[in-house]
C-alpha cells in the first residue's frame, strides 16, 4: 500500500501569498497597501522571516482586504489530541452565549447561588492558573446557563455581576482555541449584562472585553476608541468606597489602549497610556480584581508585548530582564510573559539568543500547553527557529517542540 501522507498546513507567509494572487496583485502593490516595504512582504510570504509580528499582520490583513485569522489559519486545525481536546466544547459554548441573552427565558433550574459562586472561581482557575481550555469548556456552558437563570430570580443584581466573570472566560476560550466571532458574541453579551447593572465598574468590564476580542483580531482603531471612552466614564464616576476595584479596572484599560494605539502605528500615544499605566500601577500595586491581575509586573508584560510587535526586539529582551513573572498567581499571564520573551530573542537572529528562545517557548508550554499549541505565534517564532537550526541540525528540544506545535521540519 502507498504510504499514507498528512496534509501540511500552510504556513501564514503561505496564506498571504495565495490571498494576494487570488486578488491579483503583485507584490509591491500589496506592500504598498499594507505600508510594509517589497522585501519585507516577500520575505515573509518565502518563509525568510517569521510571521508572528501581531501589527505587521494586521496591517497585510488590511491590505490584503482579509481578516487576521484567514491568514492565520484560525481555527488550527491539527491531529493533535491537545488540540481537539480544547476545540471540542466549542459549539456547546457558543450555544450557551446565545442562550443567556437576557431577555430569553432560563433553560434550567440553577443551584444555590454560593455553589455559583464556587463554580466559577473553579473556571477561573482553570482558565489563570491551568490555562486547561478543554476543562473550561466543559464546564462554562452549565455555569451561563444557571447564572442567567439566577439573574431572573431574587438574587439578580450579584448574579448579573458574576455572569459577566464567566463570559469573560467565554471571551477567553472562544479566543484562544481559535474563534474569533465567537469571542465577540461573548464580548457583546457581557455589554448586554452591564447595561443592565448600570454598574461604572461592570460596564468598564464589558468595554476591556470587547477592546480585547478586538485586539486580538488586529482591530485596533476601535479598540482604542471603546477604551478611551471607558476610561474617560471610570474617571468621571471614581469614587471613594469602590476606589481599589474601579483603579484596577482604570488601569488595565490604560494598558488595552496603549498596546492599540502602539498597534494603530502612534507610539507616542501610546507611550503615554503606558505611563498612566504605570502610575495607576504604582498606586494599586499587585491586584487580583476580577482576576485582571493589574498591577506593576502586569503592566511590565505588557510593555514587553508592545515592544516585540512594535518597537526594538532588542528593547522588549531588556525590559524582560527586569520582570519577574512568578509575581503574578496567573500561569496564563506567566506564559504570555515567556512566550513574548521568546519571540523578542528568536528576532536577534543570534544563536545564543536562538537558544534562549528555544528556553523560553519550552517554559511557555510547559505552563501553558494547549495556550501555546494552539497558538499561530508560537508556532511561526518555533518554525523560524527551526529552519535556521537546519544548518546546525537543530537541537532535539526544539525539534520536540516543533513537533507538538505541528511545524514542518
Amino acid at each position: 500500500m502507498p504510504k499514507r501522507i498528512t496534509p501540511i498546513d500552510p504556513t501564514i507567509g503561505e496564506r498571504i501569498r495565495a490571498r494576494r494572487q487570488l486578488r491579483g496583485w503583485s507584490v509591491r502593490v500589496a506592500a504598498d497597501r499594507a505600508g510594509v516595504s517589497n522585501s519585507t512582504l516577500s520575505r515573509i510570504e518565502r518563509g525568510l522571516i517569521s510571521a508572528d509580528n501581531r501589527f505587521v499582520l494586521a496591517d497585510i490583513a488590511a491590505g490584503l482586504e482579509c481578516s487576521v485569522a484567514e491568514l492565520t489559519g484560525q481555527p488550527v486545525s491539527v491531529a493533535d489530541t491537545v488540540v481537539a481536546a480544547a476545540q471540542a466544547k466549542m459549539p456547546a459554548v457558543r450555544a450557551a452565549l446565545v442562550e443567556i441573552d437576557l431577555s430569553y427565558e432560563p433553560t434550567c433550574q440553577p443551584r444555590p447561588l454560593p455553589e455559583l459562586e464556587a463554580e466559577l472561581a473553579l473556571n477561573q482557575d482553570l482558565r489563570f492558573m491551568k490555562s486547561d481550555f478543554a476543562g473550561l469548556g466543559g464546564r462554562l456552558p452549565r455555569l451561563l446557563r444557571e447564572l442567567h437563570a439566577t439573574a431572573a430570580g431574587p438574587d439578580r443584581d450579584r448574579a448579573l455581576r458574576l455572569l459577566i466573570e464567566a463570559i469573560f472566560l467565554a471571551r477567553d476560550y472562544t479566543a484562544g482555541v481559535g474563534y474569533p466571532g465567537d469571542a465577540w458574541i461573548a464580548a457583546d453579551r457581557s455589554r448586554q449584562v452591564a447595561e443592565t447593572t448600570e454598574d461604572p465598574v461592570m460596564l468598564a468590564f464589558a468595554e476591556w472585553t470587547r477592546a480585547l476580542v478586538c485586539t486580538g483580531t488586529g482591530m485596533y482603531a476601535p479598540a482604542l476608541t471603546m477604551a478611551t471612552r471607558a476610561v474617560n466614564e471610570l474617571q468621571q464616576g471614581l469614587s471613594n468606597d469602590r476606589a481599589p476595584e474601579m483603579l484596577s479596572m482604570l488601569g488595565i484599560l490604560q494598558l488595552i489602549a496603549g498596546f492599540a494605539a502602539r498597534g494603530m502605528h502612534r507610539a507616542d500615544e501610546a507611550a503615554g497610556w503606558v505611563a498612566e499605566a504605570v502610575k495607576t500601577a504604582a498606586t494599586t500595586g499587585e491586584t487580583n480584581d476580577y482576576r485582571l491581575f493589574f498591577g506593576p509586573t502586569n503592566a511590565h508584560i505588557w510593555q514587553v508585548s508592545m515592544e516585540v510587535d512594535g518597537g526594538d526586539p532588542g528593547k522588549a529582551v531588556e525590559l524582560a530582564r527586569g520582570v519577574n513573572p512568578m509575581m503574578l498567581n496567573a500561569q496564563n499571564r506567566q506564559a504570555t510573559y515567556y512566550e513574548d520573551t521568546g519571540r523578542a530573542l528568536a528576532r536577534l537572529h543570534r544563536p545564543d539568543a536562538d537558544a534562549a528562545a528555544v528556553r523560553m517557548l519550552l517554559t511557555a508550554e510547559r505552563l501553558a500547553p494547549q495556550s501555546i499549541r494552539l497558538s499561530t505565534t508560537a508556532r511561526e517564532t518555533a518554525r523560524g527557529l527551526l529552519e535556521r537550526a537546519r544548518h546546525q541540525a537543530g537541537g532535539s528540544e526544539l525539534r520536540g517542540l516543533c513537533e507538538r506545535l505541528h511545524v514542518a521540519g
